[in-house]
């Protein structure tokens, strides 16, 4: 008997993600918000994707929750290739395999807790209304708000519409939940017991995925995957770098870490786009590149070549910032 691999029926992997690409199209130029991740969280596991807003986690979330299409690689979900799904397998996937908790808690104002949380099962018509509501009860004080489940939003605590949320993705029983910024609207003493609760609910089998940029998340995560590289401050003062003709000092959407300042020789810098590249300057001795990324914390915007044999100084971003400074 052959082995099973991942996305044939049998294979219990849990959640791997091969390679993800998402690319964006934008006036004209391409910006690859997922570049090749990959990450493996077996049943059970609590997934944090840390980094700041724009690093891509909103991104990565609605990949998992087959809401958006990655321009390359794959995710499976135990047995389920959910980007090859389409049609009928890809509604199945949503409806029955992830779960998803949103970060303004998106609770219909003039519902109960317990209607919010039965939404899922209604609008699917998996079960009765009644069998519903019963399961929203049930996970409802699962989640420790056995005595407000006929509470609407307004007379909850923010930590408290949050556990709501909670259930409201739990309600399915899903394989995955997937959580974005669930501490983002809370105070200090409401985030902790949120995240004591994503503690607890790791421990019956699902995978859950959190995206956060708050650091408090860490120490109960299984796995943490940054989304973005830590800050980048070159561990090297200015140095001399040379470059022959044509060589690549950098490319676009690489990590800025030296400012280049050009010593002798040409640079071209030039934008990727769709279709080509656009030309945007050359550059020649006395000028500098790169200082934007690099003192910004941004990903490179263009991409800088050796028109001829170059000698620059690559400096960090505070010593370039002093020399700045001086002149």
């Amino acid at each position: 008997m052959s082995t099973p691999v991942a996305g044939e029926p049998g294979y219990n992997s849990g959640l791997v993600v091969d390679g993800l690409v998402k690319e964006y199209a934008g006036d004209g130029y391409v910006v690859r918000v997922l570049d090749e991740l990959s990450f493996h969280a077996a049943p059970g596991e609590l997934v944090v994707l840390l980094g700041p807003s724009g690093s891509g986690k909103s991104t990565l979330l609605s990949c998992l929750g087959g809401m958006l299409s990655p321009t390359a690689g794959a995710i499976h979900l135990n047995d389920v290739n959910v980007t090859a799904a389409s049609g009928k397998a890809l509604d199945d996937y949503r409806k029955h395999h992830v779960g998803f908790v949103f970060q303004g808690f998106n609770l219909i104002p003039s519902l109960s807790a317990r209607e919010n949380v039965a939404v899922p099962l209604i609008v699917s018509k998996t079960v009765s209304r009644s069998r519903a509501l019963a399961q929203a009860d049930e996970i409802l004080d699962r989640v420790g708000l056995g005595d407000r489940t006929r509470h609407k939003p307004s007379q909850l605590s923010g930590g408290q519409q949050q556990r709501v949320a909670v259930a409201r993705g739990l309600v399915t029983d899903p394989d995955l939940l997937i959580a974005d910024e669930p501490t983002a609207n809370l105070d200090h003493i409401q985030a902790e017991a949120v995240i004591g609760l994503f503690r607890e609910l790791r421990s019956q089998g699902r995978v859950i995925v959190v995206s956060t940029h708050d650091a408090r998340l860490i120490p109960v995560a299984d796995r943490v995957v940054r989304m973005t590289p830590d800050g980048i401050e070159p561990d090297r003062g200015s140095h001399d770098v040379r470059f022959r003709a044509g060589a690549t000092i950098f490319r676009q959407e690489d990590p800025a870490d030296y400012v280049y300042v050009i010593e002798s020789g040409e640079v071209e810098i030039v934008r990727e786009l769709v279709d080509g590249t656009e030309h945007l300057a050359t550059l020649g001795a006395g000028q500098y590149f790169g200082e934007l990324g690099a003192m910004l914390g941004f990903p490179r915007s263009a991409t800088a070549r050796a028109q001829v044999d170059v000698v620059a100084t690559a400096m960090p971003p505070h010593e370039f910032r002093q020399k700045v400074e001086r002149a």
